[in-house]
């Protein structure tokens, strides 16, 4: 937690209105799985660089130390993870990478030179390719009770979750018949190094009382499940 409030206290700091001295990090990087992936530091020349910091940051966390400095490895972090650093250039080497190393990584570093500042840059992405399929976990629920009662609505959902990589397609039928109108459907998001999304069916309420079955379909890596919700099970 000390670590985290550091960092936003000195991020808040660095964003003001005194941007120089700057620190540029790649916007991306991409490795395989396995693989060594070196990310790169640099702060503007001129001045006198060093205590060079990395941070991890995966999608609805808060911010991890990873390394300082040239020895100081943070709490947790595996020992394939090292870094170095040499005038205003600092490095983070992860070799041996893993699905969970995928994230953005911050580098942030003290310019000493006319008073001390504390800089970060705007962080590099992480990919790790190559990671084995895994197919999404298909769930499809009916209108509720409430809405049917309540409006002449009817909207159903069909969670899709666990999947890697990040990319599906849905689409939606009512007895046989593609429908496209009332569909709306997310974007995948990252939650424990795979991937979860969510598609929204909304009809009027007569017509959910005139279908059969209605079908949620999503295919994935070329592969489709297909979950199948029958009204006359949900009366």
């Amino acid at each position: 937690m000390a670590w985290t409030l550091f960092f936003l206290a000195l991020l808040n700091y660095c964003s003001g209105a005194n941007s120089q001295p700057t620190v540029t990090q790649t916007g991306s990087q991409s490795v395989s799985l396995g693989q060594t992936a070196k990310l790169a530091c640099s702060a503007s020349s001129g001045g006198s660089w060093g205590y060079f910091h990395w941070y991890q940051q995966k999608p609805g966390q808060a911010p991890r130390f990873v390394w300082y400095g040239s020895s100081d490895r943070g709490e947790g972090i595996p020992d394939r993870f090292t870094g170095s650093e040499s005038g205003n250039t600092g490095s983070l080497t992860i070799s041996n990478t893993q699905a969970e190393d995928e994230a953005v990584y911050f580098c942030g570093a003290w310019e000493v030179t006319g008073g001390s500042k504390y800089v970060f840059g705007g962080g590099t992405q992480l990919n790790v390719l190559g990671q084995p399929t895994v197919p999404p976990t298909v769930n499809v629920f009916p209108p509720s009770p409430e809405e049917l009662k309540s409006s002449d609505k009817a909207t159903l959902v069909c969670l899709i979750d666990g999947f890697y990589p990040g990319v599906v397609q849905v689409t939606w039928q009512a007895d046989g018949t593609p429908i496209s109108s009332g569909v709306e459907t997310t974007t995948p998001t990252k939650l424990n190094d795979k991937y979860a999304a969510s598609s929204y069916l909304s009809m009027k309420k007569s017509d959910w009382e005139s279908y059969e079955a209605v079908i949620c379909k999503v295919t994935h890596e070329g592969k489709t499940v297909e979950k199948v919700v029958r009204r006359l099970d949900c009366a």
